[in-house]
């Protein structure tokens, strides 16, 4: 059997695939075109792959013997299900491991956002903190302390951040598409949730439904002293809503760790605002999470390729 990788995964997981079975890894840290990948599983059994890869009906149908699919990721948005699916492919996920790890990044970003840490460092290293500058009010934060958080989408890591927010006795509203029970938290709708929190944090699925949710009109609901952080995916929010809601002073600030396009374009508006912190997608991005991630990838991969129902599979249709 033959396996195509688009990236070496993490902690050496790729060596755990044995059993005769040749692997061919993209060697470049950066992700391989797509003709690349379509070239590498023209005769492969197996992908691996990650959630800047584009996997559609077109790349499937370059592998016809493909047996599974295997991403090193909790979202499967850049992957065609429904293609796959009807060709019989069970599509692999890394759910789990990672609920803690983003959940840390999400309150990094709230804490770093209301306190303008990032904003601060910069003032400092550019030589603009002196005597004469020094004022009483030099870059007045706002308390996360005792303030409304607002979490859109109560997930696994919805739900971890709302328990780090008991710490900061603040009041929790969340909408999701199903009532669940949440310590201390309580569940609005989406459009009293924006007019009520100091801070609305994403933590959504990508999907039709989800795409362009917070937009112009989501945007104008927020208090002008609120934060938007999102760690979900960049598609959830209209970007260019947000750099005019953020420009025009409409929020207070965001943060961000995902974008609509990843890497963020460098002639991108973001990268020209003050009152947000940008950070290139590190949700899951330590040591231990992502060494689980890519031991979890390569046990749905070597159970498809056995025959086996995967461990964890993003269309379990597939078996119906």
């Amino acid at each position: 059997m033959h396996v195509f990788a688009s990236r070496r995964l993490p902690g050496g997981a790729l060596d755990l695939i044995k059993g005769g079975i040749t692997v061919d890894v993209w060697p470049e840290p950066g992700p391989p075109d797509k003709a690349v990948i379509m070239e590498g599983i023209a005769g492969a059994d197996g992908l691996v792959c990650v959630w800047t890869d584009e996997i559609d009906d077109a790349l499937m149908a370059a592998g016809p013997g493909l047996k599974v699919i295997s991403q090193m990721a909790v979202g499967v948005d850049n992957i065609d299900l429904a293609a796959a699916t009807r060709r019989g492919i069970p599509v692999g996920n890394t759910p789990g491991v990672l609920v803690d790890t983003t959940a840390e990044v999400a309150w990094t970003l709230i804490l770093a956002t209301a306190h303008r840490i990032t904003e601060a460092e910069r003032y400092l290293r550019d030589g603009r903190w002196t005597r004469e500058t020094t004022s009483l009010e030099l870059l007045l934060g706002r308390d996360v302390y005792g303030s409304t958080l607002g979490i859109v989408g109560m997930g696994p890591i919805g739900q971890a951040v709302a328990a780090r927010a008991q710490g900061f006795d603040m009041r929790i509203l969340y909408s999701s598409r199903g009532r669940k029970e949440v310590a201390g938290a309580e569940q609005v709708d989406l459009d009293y949730l924006l007019r009520e929190s100091d801070v609305v944090t994403i933590h959504t699925a990508l999907t039709e439904e989800t795409k362009g949710m917070i937009g112009s009109r989501e945007l104008s609901l927020m208090k002008p002293t609120a934060y938007l952080i999102n760690t979900a995916r960049g598609p959830v929010v209209d970007e260019a809503a947000l750099i005019e809601a953020l420009s025009s002073g409409q929020i207070a600030g965001a943060g961000i760790d995902v974008f609509e396009t990843e890497p963020l374009p460098m002639d991108s508006p973001l990268l020209q605002l003050q009152n947000v912190v940008l950070v290139p997608h590190i949700g899951s991005a330590t040591v231990t999470t992502r060494s689980k991630m890519a031991t979890l990838c390569v046990e749905n991969l070597m159970a498809g390729l056995r025959g086996e129902r995967l461990p964890n599979c993003a269309n379990p249709e597939v078996y119906e």
